[in-house]
């Protein structure tokens, strides 16, 4: 079983089974632990040998998928993704942490944060390995599909990419724009060559970060209307197909990363200018979405556009039609990210009010 020495989680008055506001569809999981709001969130699942397995034999393992979070507490943490239970804490960072993301196998975690560094930790003993320093403060980053290498990125405006093997070594640097600064707030690997950057432009860029000719290094560039992207997802779907999905502006974009075409385009009832995110579930059929409030306050009512409360319910939406599906309400602050169960039996929220909830996605 997975352990990890590390603090614990701030008291508090809430428990996995506190009833909590819904629709009335369901009551979601709710994990205290976290002082501060929410930032990213990501499942990883590995295969853990069973308990009654003394001979090694992989056959024998079990799958068990885990659950990560970052938060503006400097704290990021670590979960059993089907119950919700505190595993342990990172503990080291000294503001506000931003990303975190798994290797694909599940042995390190990296967090990006406010403190202009990354950490790259031991995801089993919660030990830090590594610490790169940065120039401001870094908004994300993500594992190559081996393993082998680390993006990040940030205020800078700059991919980097670090070698875990040559750690001492200087990383590949990739400018997003020389005409102006342009901030990074997400980044994905497409492939172990490609790293998809996000930017404050409302633009993904797709650098190849193994050309050594800079001319040839930004290879193609999407486009989403709204200004800066919040949020952004790669997904495959059990047909083989890989979905992007981005959230910018008021609305959710998906792209067929075979054809680089834009799927579908659907306006939220939330908007994604200073948080919230989306996230398809694996079998394309559905996806989820929260952020903040389009309009009104609670002091002068609700403006045209927008609805009070909005930004503390979480939405199911059909991805074919962009229709509305189902409407949770739980959190106490507006939803900052979520994430579904590689499963996709259930999904997790991050929020404001410095909760986790998980919810099932057919309750």
């Amino acid at each position: 079983a997975r352990t990890m020495a590390a603090v614990a989680p701030a008291p508090s008055s809430s428990s996995s089974s506190e009833p909590t506001l819904t629709t009335g569809r369901q009551i979601p999981i709710v994990c205290p632990g976290h002082t501060r709001p929410l930032a990213e969130l990501q499942f990883c699942t590995i295969d853990e040998p069973s308990p009654d397995n003394n001979d090694n034999d992989n056959s024998a393992a079990e799958k068990r998928t885990f659950l990560i979070s970052a938060c503006h507490d400097k704290l990021p943490m670590l979960r059993d993704a089907t119950t919700g239970n505190w595993i342990g804490t990172f503990s080291g960072h000294k503001g506000a942490v931003w990303s975190c993301r798994f290797d694909p196998s599940g042995n390190l975690a990296a967090t990006a944060s406010g403190d202009f560094s990354v950490q790259v930790w031991d995801a089993i003993t919660g030990a830090s390995l590594y610490s790169f320093a940065h120039k401001h403060v870094v908004k994300t980053c993500d594992w190559s599909c081996d393993s082998k290498r680390l993006a990040t990125g940030g205020h800078e405006g700059v991919l980097r990419v670090f070698d875990i093997g040559r750690v001492k070594e200087d990383p590949l640097e990739f400018v997003q724009s020389t005409k102006e600064k342009v901030s990074i707030s997400k980044c994905n690997w497409l492939n172990n060559s490609t790293v998809l950057a996000a930017g404050e432009d409302g633009t993904v860029r797709f650098w190849n970060v193994d050309e050594t000719d800079p001319t040839k290094q930004l290879t193609r560039t999407l486009s989403v209307e709204g200004g800066g992207i919040r949020d952004m997802e790669l997904v495959t779907l059990p047909c083989g197909k890989q979905i992007l999905t981005v959230a910018a502006g008021q609305n959710v974009t998906f792209f067929d990363m075979s054809t680089l075409t834009q799927i579908h385009s659907y306006k939220m009832p939330i908007h994604f200018r200073e948080e919230g995110g989306a996230s398809l579930h694996p079998s394309g059929k559905k996806f989820i979405a929260g952020g903040g409030r389009r309009g009104g306050s609670m002091a002068l009512g609700a403006v045209k556009g927008g609805e009070l409360g909005c930004d503390l319910k979480v939405y199911v939406f059909d991805f074919d039609t962009g229709k509305e599906l189902e409407c949770h309400k739980g959190h106490h602050g507006p939803v900052r990210c979520l994430r579904y169960h590689p499963d996709g039996k259930s999904y997790a929220t991050g929020s404001e009010d410095g909760t986790i909830r998980l919810w099932k996605t057919d309750p």
